[in-house]
């Protein structure tokens, strides 16, 4: 286990590392400074979630999600809006994202929930219904902020995760089809989100762009060619690409790194979440293997939808490239999400040298 944990730091350093340096090439120096400050306090909550034994999860995950979920009430009625959503709080040093703290304690309780309940979780009435309240509660509340990207991902992976902790199919699929119709509904209701589901869906019936940004995005994925025109050379970045340090950074690394570069990446995504699963698969408890999946499957997820918007795949979102995107609470998060994965692994190998011990 020592080894998949090296692997993992390994890969997860790489896209840092590669991250800064887009950050730079994209937006200068003022902005890898503030990366850079950002990464060391991500770095901080890595060792702090590394070093914590995840077993104390069964006693302070409801603590932690039950304080995230107060914060996210505070932010919807009193956080100040920008751009149309109350989203983020202001700590002064940095600007906090609530929601992508919410996910990872959603995770980390529905994993304690779901290891505590065991087979009671396919029994509506005596399992499933507490942990899909909480779902519910969390769902909504960044729903309504409104952040309806985000929703969609806090809610599909928190039913995989139901899914693999044994709920029954049965269940899962009448309550997810229910949510996509009333998802679907509520999410024309805000003028931001309609208008990116519309010209997204008139996209496809007329062949055409979704939106400039994707235009732009499609031209600089398209301008690198095989091999790239090389770091610090991107044209797209100037001006003509908006968020390419942010939302669209993967077409910047399409247009520096070509096409190769742009694979090799995604290879690095799936190479973290098969170490992911590898690490789910030898945890010592349902808890680990749990919350090792559940992590994982949340950074791949996050990848792909990333790449599929700046592809024209999917409608505009706000979703982060994981470790390479701009963004204090992003890199925050999954360095966290990353040192409960060490966690996991080093305890598994704890957990089977003092077996091999008492052998």
């Amino acid at each position: 286990m020592k080894n998949l944990a090296r692997i993992l730091l390994s890969l997860v350093l790489l896209l840092i590392t590669l991250g800064a340096i887009l950050i730079f090439s994209a937006k200068g120096y003022t902005y890898l400074v503030s990366h850079i400050s950002k990464i060391i306090f991500a770095f901080g909550a890595f060792i702090f979630f590394a070093v914590l034994p995840y077993k104390y999860y069964r006693n302070l995950s409801k603590f932690f999600l039950i304080g995230i979920v107060l914060v996210l009430v505070y932010t919807l009625f009193f956080a100040p809006a920008v751009k149309g959503a109350s989203r983020w709080i202001n700590l002064g040093f940095i600007r906090f994202q609530p929601s992508e703290l919410a996910k990872i304690f959603l995770l980390m309780h529905l994993a304690v929930m779901i290891e505590s309940k065991g087979e009671k979780i396919k029994d509506f009435n005596q399992g499933l219904k507490f942990m899909l309240l909480w779902i519910g509660i969390v769902s909504a509340l960044i729903f309504l902020q409104p952040n309806v990207s985000t929703t969609i991902i806090v809610a599909f992976t928190s039913f995989v995760l139901l899914y693999v902790g044994g709920a029954r199919f049965f269940h899962l699929s009448g309550i997810v089809g229910g949510l996509m119709i009333l998802g679907g509904a509520g999410a024309m209701l805000f003028d931001h989100s309609r208008t990116r589901i519309l010209t997204f869906v008139n996209s496809l019936l007329e062949g055409g762009n979704i939106n400039l940004q994707v235009l732009q995005s499609k031209i600089a994925l398209g301008s690198g060619g095989l091999f790239g025109i090389g770091i610090g050379h991107s044209r797209q970045s100037d001006l003509f690409l908006p968020e390419p340090h942010n939302d669209f950074i993967f077409s910047v690394v399409g247009e520096e790194l070509g096409f190769f570069g742009a694979i090799a990446i995604l290879v690095a995504y799936m190479a973290i979440f098969f170490v992911g699963i590898l690490i789910a698969k030898r945890a010592k408890d349902d808890l680990g293997q749990l919350l090792a999946f559940g992590i994982s499957f949340t950074i791949v997820l996050s990848a792909f939808i990333h790449v599929a918007v700046g592809l024209g795949l999917l409608p505009t979102t706000g979703i982060t490239l994981p470790f390479i995107s701009f963004g204090g609470t992003s890199i925050i998060i999954f360095s966290i999400s990353i040192g409960i994965l060490i966690n996991i692994a080093l305890r598994a190998n704890k957990h089977q040298e003092l077996r091999r011990a008492r052998a």
